[in-house]
């Protein structure tokens, strides 16, 4: 029995691996400069990190592109597929997919332009939490198709 290909075209693939590459190692050292490595001279902030935020904002951005890309076309043929294929079980990994990238653009753009002070540790670290969860789903996401 064939089985109908639910592959992302070329540029959606190469471009989501890009992207989202891109927010994980520019988090990832913004993390480790702000948390590992520590404080650059006289007690601020390593200076690559300004240099890694402005990385991830950008990646951020093109992200949503391509999550926007994803939106319109991969999401909806998922969920269809999925009704009609029991081989086709990635409905549950693709909600929450959908959900930790939600939270991800809400969270970044919450400590980007709102949070408070005393708020913003917390948010901080939910927000690289929910990556790391988003980085796992996807891999696992690919893998089971």
């Amino acid at each position: 029995m064939t089985r109908p290909q639910h592959r992302l075209p070329r540029w959606q693939r190469r471009s989501l691996y890009l992207s989202g590459g891109l927010l994980v190692a520019s988090g990832g050292l913004w993390l480790g400069l702000d948390y590992g490595v520590g404080p650059g001279a006289g007690g601020l902030p390593h200076p690559l990190q300004t240099w890694a935020m402005q990385l991830h904002g950008l990646a951020a951005f093109a992200a949503l592109f391509v999550l926007g890309a994803l939106a319109a076309g991969h999401v909806p043929q998922g969920w269809r597929l999925t009704g009609r294929h029991p081989w086709a079980s990635q409905r549950r990994l693709g909600l929450a997919l959908c959900a930790f990238c939600a939270v991800l653009a809400l969270t970044g753009w919450q400590l980007y332009y709102f949070a408070p002070e005393w708020l913003r540790p917390t948010l901080g670290w939910v927000h690289a939490a929910i990556g790391a969860a988003t980085t796992l789903a996807l891999a696992l996401h690919r893998r089971r198709r």
